[in-house]
């Protein structure tokens, strides 16, 4: 099994086990929709100061490990043979990249969080070659997709974490655009 497929059946299995797990337990009721769309309308003021905090937090350890990280997704087998703990640096980019899918899971819910953390970096490759130029563009392409389809939610009544995905799969599209004019350039 690839590594996709095998992404797919992990987190499809996961969010299973989580419904079942939670409609199962006595006094616990259950809200598929929650679960599988999310809604960042209905956080509370402690939800985002947690999201706050854990963002803030995401993005020190990201800063302060910044060369390492590179280093790892680079060329993991460079960097373990000048000595350095490759495993260590992944289960930090393991814990990091955990971190981001539950803060955006209560915003975008299950189904869509992906869309959260694979369009902006998708979009940033089409539009950058370095490292840095793809983290930076992603950062700003989330925060844009993020901040377009939440406005355009509260304009056209459509539900935000769906809006927010058509925002990111437009500007993909547009990145897709600008990559072939390079190209033919």
């Amino acid at each position: 099994m690839g590594s996709d497929a095998a992404i797919a059946v992990v987190s499809a299995s996961a969010l299973a086990i989580g419904i079942l797990v939670i409609s199962l337990t006595t006094g616990m009721t259950t809200d598929v929709d929650n679960y599988m769309f999310g809604s960042v309308l209905a956080m509370t003021e402690t939800d985002v100061l947690l999201s706050a905090a854990v963002s803030a937090a995401v993005l020190v350890l990201f800063v302060l490990f910044y060369h390492k990280l590179f280093a790892i997704t680079f060329d993991e087998n460079f960097a373990r043979a000048t000595g350095m703990r490759v495993e260590l640096y992944n289960t930090l980019l393991s814990i990091l990249t955990a971190l981001t899918i539950v803060l955006g899971m209560r915003m975008m819910g299950a189904m869509l969080i992906s869309s959260l953390v694979i369009f902006p970096a998708l979009t940033a490759m089409r539009l950058f070659q370095s490292f840095r130029g793809v983290v930076l563009c992603a950062g700003v392409t989330a925060v844009l997709c993020f901040c377009a389809g939440l406005t355009i939610s509260f304009m056209k009544s459509t539900p935000v974490g769906a809006t927010v995905v058509a925002a990111d799969l437009i500007l993909f599209l547009l990145a897709c655009a600008v990559q072939r004019l390079r190209k033919k350039n």
